[in-house]
């Protein structure tokens, strides 16, 4: 995995909305997989807050646990080919 790749992993697991599927999808990285990765990049206390906030119900990092409203795996304002660019309106 390049650093871009690791970069933009980290980023997607830090973001409350985007679901470990989602990561799964585009990366090929279970959960397991993401914890492992998140672990090895982050300080041991910044590992320690985002595993306490994915658990903590604020995060909604499992589709099972999603509200209904939420259904899609990218921001409206995302662009279709991406690296996480906003367009310019």
């Amino acid at each position: 995995m390049t650093s871009e790749e690791t970069d933009r992993v980290v980023e997607m697991a830090w973001e409350d909305r985007t679901p470990f599927e989602a990561i799964e999808a585009q990366f090929g990285l279970s959960e397991s997989d993401v914890i492992k990765l998140m672990r090895e990049q982050l300080k041991r206390s910044s590992f320690i807050m985002w595993r306490k906030r994915v658990h903590s119900g604020v995060s909604q990092k499992h589709l099972l646990k999603r509200t209904p409203g939420i259904n899609r795996f990218k921001s409206a304002l995302q662009r279709i080919i991406t690296h996480n660019n906003i367009s310019k309106r």
